[in-house]
């Protein structure tokens, strides 16, 4: 069964085209209108092993945050639709990223609970034109139309960039791990209820 997604979402504000393939080998096709989101989704993408493709058209002559945190919605939306029933799946996944000076921890639930728990003290409040807000926008946009619970921790870092990039890199490697089949529990759902 192949685990992708096409989802379409079109605001006054924005329109947003994500194509994703779970089980992929980490091409990217990113065109957000907005160039560090399109690297950090690039981490994504590369660290996670899918394959993903977003067009957004946004309202950035106002500012980036409609067009951030509305790629996050639209890529919750893909990933929850791909992912489908959940049977099968590791459920969790975690991960430690480095980079440089910077250290980030992402631990992930695909509980079928949205919650977002994000501890980052970013050094700057711009990374070039990107507002560092931003990643707490893009993050609940995500958590909140995947479904998932999502605890983010920068534990260390001094470079706002190198702490935001370990961040996203966290999260694709936390996501590729509880996404990957578990061959102990094929055929089941990974929860005592019977429900996630």
């Amino acid at each position: 069964m192949q685990r992708s997604a096409t989802v379409t979402r079109n605001t006054k504000e924005t329109q947003i085209e994500v194509e994703l393939n779970i089980d992929g080998t980490g091409q990217a096709d990113l065109d957000t209108g907005v160039p560090f989101l399109d690297h950090m989704l690039d981490q994504i993408a590369r660290h996670g092993l899918f394959d993903l493709r977003v067009k957004t058209v946004g309202d950035t002559y106002i500012d980036d945050h409609h067009s951030v945190e509305d790629t996050g919605i639209t890529l919750g939306q893909a990933l929850s639709e791909a992912v489908g029933n959940k049977v099968g799946i590791t459920r969790f996944g975690h991960s430690y990223v480095p980079l440089d000076e910077s250290l980030s921890r992402v631990v992930i639930d695909f509980s079928g609970r949205p919650g977002l728990f994000l501890n980052a003290e970013f050094t700057r409040g711009a990374i070039g034109r990107f507002d560092t807000q931003l990643v707490w926008e893009f993050f609940q946009g995500f958590v909140n139309h995947a479904n998932v619970t999502l605890h983010i921790d920068n534990l260390k870092g001094k470079n706002a960039h190198h702490q935001v990039e370990s961040i996203f890199k966290a999260f694709g490697k936390a996501l590729r791990m509880a996404l990957t089949a578990d061959a102990r529990q094929a055929g089941q759902l990974p929860s005592t209820k019977g429900a996630l």
